[in-house]
């Protein structure tokens, strides 16, 4: 298994789709940055954004979760996760995986060093979908993220072999999932 250099990101998303919409350069003047970068595609957050809160009295719970523990928010600037609270989003981007490839995504640094960090679980051989980003606020003091700009990037790993069984082979349930997808059993 080798890591993937951003030729091949480039070659990847250009003729198979496996990223869209697609920048093929680091866009980064100003804002949070984006794009392929040398070795991993810096994704973008939608606008977005389910809220945790303790508004409705819900419990967290991942076998029967209750949308009463979020609050929307749409916005095409900015959206402010409360202190130690957490939050969920959406990709700007769509992911199509190939079935050698799995991919692992780390917060980027500009939100980490705030305290603010992206939990995402791997994208598996032949998932494809938007993502839904996981932001925690761990700090005591609001937390601002910026929509349409870089949260996360994308690291590549190919296999010199094919998998046995992919997450389209399994009937993934998040399999080609659209907007913030909320735990499913």
């Amino acid at each position: 298994m080798s890591i993937k250099s951003d030729r091949w990101i480039k070659k990847m998303a250009l003729e198979k789709g496996m990223i869209s919409p697609f920048v093929d350069e680091q866009v980064n003047k100003g804002v949070i940055s984006w794009g392929v970068s040398s070795f991993g595609y810096d994704f973008r957050v939608g606008q977005d954004f389910k809220i945790f809160t303790n508004t409705y009295g819900a419990n967290v719970n991942p076998k029967a979760f209750d949308e009463k523990a979020f609050i929307d928010v749409h916005t095409d600037g900015t959206c402010v996760i409360p202190p130690n609270s957490f939050a969920l989003a959406c990709s700007v981007e769509y992911f199509k995986i190939p079935r050698n490839v799995l991919v692992l995504c780390i917060g980027k640094s500009t939100y980490a060093r705030c305290g603010i960090i992206c939990n995402l679980t791997p994208f598996e051989p032949e998932w494809e979908g938007y993502v839904t980003i996981e932001i925690s606020n761990t700090t005591p003091l609001p937390a601002v993220i910026y929509a349409n700009e870089g949260i996360a990037q994308a690291v590549f790993f190919e296999s010199d072999e094919e998998c046995l069984v992919s997450y389209a082979d399994k009937k993934g349930k998040y399999q080609k999932q659209s907007g913030i997808t909320v735990p499913r059993l």
